[in-house]
Parts: C-alpha cells; structure tokens; sequence
C-alpha cells in the first residue's frame, strides 16, 4: 500500500512514541517482551501493518498476547498508531523495519505467532522472491519463531494463494486450516 507523501506526518506521529519504534530497534532484540506490562504473555507479531485495523482490534480482543506490528511506511504506521491509542491497547508495539531483516531484531525462538494479511502478491514471476511467503523469508521466519510456532497467512490473491500454499511445506511448516473462503477462518 502505497499513500502520498504527508509532510504533517513526521511531526503528528510522535504523539505516539511510547509504543511506536521509527529508528533502530536491534537493542530489542531478545527483549521485547519486557517492553509490555505482562513479559509472560505470548508475542505475536504482525508482517505488514498496513493502516492497524487488524492488530488493534486483535490487541483489545486479546488482552493476555502482546503484539508488534512491522510497517516499512511511515505514512501507514502513523495510521495504526492512531487506531491503537485510539483503541486504547497497552499490549501493542509498532515498528517501521524492513522484514527481511527479522533476525536483527528477534532472537531465535522469540516469537509464537506470525500474521501476514493481504500482503503484496508481487504478482510477476521475476518478483517472487519480495513475496513474504517465498522461502527466503519462510527461513527467517523459522529462526525467531519458537518450537511449535505458527504463521497465519490470509489472502484475497488466488495466485499468492497457490504460491504460498505450496512453499510453506518446503520450509518445514505443517498446513492446517487450509481454505479458499476468506470468511470462514
């Protein structure tokens, strides 16, 4: 997702500097959970943000879970800040990083979940490898998420759809819950 450029943004999104990350977060890593009030909580991370519907309605839906959000936009980030101070959660971090570099900021085993929901589908054979469910970053996935961690994955894109179901057993992830109704999960 892609928005234009707004000037206003680099001043209005320091309104939410308490749980929104803009530089470097490799000092975290390891320790991201004692950020959160409740460092026993299960830490379930969303790739891909986008404007914070979903990790601010899964944060006030489940209050025991600690959540980072990764956006690469800023433009987008200042948007799920809004919906999470909004939603008034206590159980989010926001962080503007690139997802190809995971490793720099989770220590292996220290994520339980992955969400990645309507990601790009880099429609283009030749940019396959920018998709977030290709074995390059199934790899990297595997290195931070714990034994027995799970990654949910949700798409409206037939195609990525196919993609995605048929790499994720190459990297050793189990499939379950396998459906082509986005509505039913």
């Amino acid at each position: 997702m892609r928005l234009r450029r707004k000037p206003w943004i680099d001043e209005a999104i320091k309104d939410y500097s308490d749980f929104l990350h803009l530089e470097s977060c490799e000092s975290y890593k390891g320790k991201w959970r004692s950020l959160f009030k409740n460092p026993d909580a299960p830490l379930w991370v969303e790739l891909g943000t986008g404007k914070g519907n979903f990790i601010s309605q899964m944060a006030q839906i489940h209050k025991d879970v600690n959540f980072i959000g990764i956006e690469i936009q800023v433009g987008v980030l200042y948007y799920a800040g809004k919906k999470c101070a909004a939603a008034e959660v206590d159980n989010v971090q926001l962080l503007r990083f690139d997802v190809a570099r995971l490793e720099d900021i989770f220590a292996p085993g220290e994520v339980d979940r992955f969400f990645i929901n309507f990601c790009d589908p880099w429609p283009s054979n030749r940019h396959a490898k920018r998709r977030l469910t290709h074995g390059n970053f199934l790899r990297l996935y595997r290195q931070v998420l714990k034994m027995g961690g799970q990654i949910h994955f949700k798409t409206d894109n037939q195609d990525l759809f196919t993609f995605s179901v048929e790499e994720l057993p190459l990297f050793g992830f189990e499939l379950s819950e396998v459906t082509r109704d986005l509505h039913c999960l």
